[in-house]
């Protein structure tokens, strides 16, 4: 409980951090449940308001380009935004620790041609090869995820593999062997565990990624398909000078919660590391 009550003391210590992890539990709970509670559907055109109708007391962000509720559809697409960030992320970081893992423990010919296949992935610009893989299995949320974590399980295999080329050395795994554990036992129990801090700081930064990459992609066609919202293809009414000039309710919003959540889980990171880090803690 020490090791508990030192984090949380460390980690509330850091304003921004602390900050940063209110504001996205708030968000969180709003993209959640305020819908619930709005009670309208995304898809629904309100033809009383109007197309490209400013904000109002009726719809407090406006409509879109057929009429739809753009506070609705914000918050819609905060879901979205936020589950591929996520799952995209944590498949990623399964992929990543799983293989790191295994190369690092292992080595030899099974670290050899891991690392070569992760080399090769790290070799290729990333948004190309994500155009490629969305025009070739199509746009959509699952496609999505599943594109994001493909690319990015290197970055946290690389990781965690260096951790446990120094980690196996250590006494602890040799007192483990001698005690009779096996292989898999002492990857789960002793080495993983050591290196949760970095899995954790990497998760964090791993998910403001997969938003902007969702952001990006979807801004681009290439991303969750129309009409399901997210904050990437709202952004894409941003792609006509007229929207940009006169109608600021269809892109500021949802640019600005792009912006605000990504740097809000770049803060948590920073504050992560900082509590789990022994090192920084002093």
């Amino acid at each position: 409980m020490k090791p508990l009550r030192s984090f949380w003391r460390v980690f509330w210590s850091d304003r921004r951090a602390a900050a940063a992890a209110v504001f996205l539990l708030v968000e969180i709970l709003l993209v959640l449940l305020l819908p619930l509670f709005l009670g309208q559907d995304p898809n629904v055109t309100d033809r009383t308001a109007g197309f490209w109708a400013p904000p109002s007391p009726a719809h407090l962000l406006g409509t879109d380009e057929i009429g739809r509720d753009v506070l609705t559809r914000l918050l819609y697409g905060g879901r979205v935004s936020l589950a591929v960030g996520i799952l995209a992320s944590l498949a990623g970081i399964v992929i990543g620790v799983v293989l790191g893992a295994v190369a690092g423990f292992y080595g030899g010919k099974v670290d050899a041609v891991i690392m070569r296949i992760t080399d090769v992935i790290m070799c290729f610009p990333f948004f190309v090869v994500a155009i490629v893989l969305a025009a070739i299995v199509g746009p959509s949320m699952v496609n999505l995820i599943f594109i994001i974590a493909i690319l990015e399980w290197t970055k946290i295999a690389r990781i965690v593999r260096a951790e446990v080329l120094s980690l196996k050395e250590r006494d602890f795994i040799t007192a483990s062997r001698s005690m009779g554990l096996n292989e898999f036992e002492i990857i789960l129990r002793h080495i993983l565990p050591n290196t949760f801090a970095s899995i954790m700081v990497f998760a964090t930064l791993a998910i403001a990624n997969g938003i902007l990459t969702e952001a990006a992609l979807s801004f681009l066609g290439m991303g969750v398909r129309p009409p399901q919202p997210s904050w990437g293809n709202m952004l894409a009414a941003a792609q006509s000078m007229r929207v940009l000039q006169y109608e600021w309710w269809l892109w500021i919003p949802q640019g600005f919660m792009v912006f605000i959540t990504v740097i809000s889980i770049n803060f948590l990171g920073d504050g992560l590391r900082d509590a789990l880090d022994p090192k920084l803690k002093t």
